[in-house]
């Protein structure tokens, strides 16, 4: 059953402007106010100048045109390989979501008569940047969310047979923050049970594309090891392009 999401053209690197403009703005305006002085410098300080415009304007363009591709060309949000990627199809499965929720109305349809739960995690308290305050401002997902603790998810042991978590849980800065919210994953899985995460990785290919940006991600050996502390073991792995990874955790027995 296709689970593709409908979108924009470019709905992706819209909302990537949106939710960044603070920052997408400032590095316009001060490659702006450089270009503008240029004429007014001598030979050795524009070419200086030059050479400290030349990252942040590169960034600010390749950042754009990754994301563009990511979110927009490559059909990232086409889910039905979730399905294949788990060892069996859950009778009920939850997602967890920092107030963005662009994945559950596909997920209900890969499973379809499967229960389920939504969970928003956000945390003022933790999660300060402004990029995500914007991102809640926004048209909330079709389908309602229970909001929820990180460190606390409001379900009983052994609920889930599957869970998801889709670009959210960077959004705790702190290895003891994500470690707390796998053990609580780990926690209401049945025995065996999997756990799909996917992520922008801290690695040359995101730091090409987003310069200082990528460092808001975490690299893949921090996200292994996260779930071993957490009692996951990696089942299987997946590239979404060359800037999103995909791992498949099963909770041990």
């Amino acid at each position: 059953m296709n689970a593709t999401v409908a979108r924009s053209p470019f709905q992706g690197v819209l909302q990537i402007l949106q939710f960044n403009w603070r920052s997408y703005l400032a590095t316009a305006a001060a490659v702006a106010v450089a270009l503008l002085a240029l004429p007014f410098l001598s030979h050795l300080w524009r070419v200086a100048l030059l050479l400290g415009v030349a990252p942040p304007l590169f960034w600010l363009v390749s950042s754009l045109f990754v994301s563009h591709y990511v979110y927009d060309r490559f059909p990232l949000y086409d889910l039905n390989w979730i399905a294949g990627a788990l060892s069996r199809m859950p009778n009920r499965w939850l997602n967890i979501h920092c107030g963005f929720d662009e994945t559950s109305s596909s997920l209900a349809v890969i499973f379809p008569g499967a229960a389920f739960d939504v969970v928003d995690i956000f945390d003022s308290r933790v999660m300060t940047e402004a990029s995500i305050r914007q991102a809640r401002r926004t048209e909330r997902g079709a389908i309602a969310a229970k909001p929820a603790r990180f460190d606390d998810l409001p379900f009983g042991s052994g609920t889930f047979d599957a869970a998801f978590c889709i670009f959210a849980a960077h959004e705790l800065r702190r290895d003891r923050q994500r470690t707390t919210l796998f053990l609580e994953i780990a926690r209401v899985l049945t025995p065996g049970g999997e756990f799909v995460l996917m992520e922008h990785s801290r690695d040359p290919w995101n730091l090409l594309a987003f310069g200082p940006g990528a460092l808001h991600f975490f690299s893949q050996r921090a996200w292994r090891a996260t779930a071993l502390n957490a009692g996951f073991g990696v089942r299987t792995e997946l590239s979404m392009t060359l800037f999103v990874h995909v791992y498949v955790l099963r909770r041990n027995l």
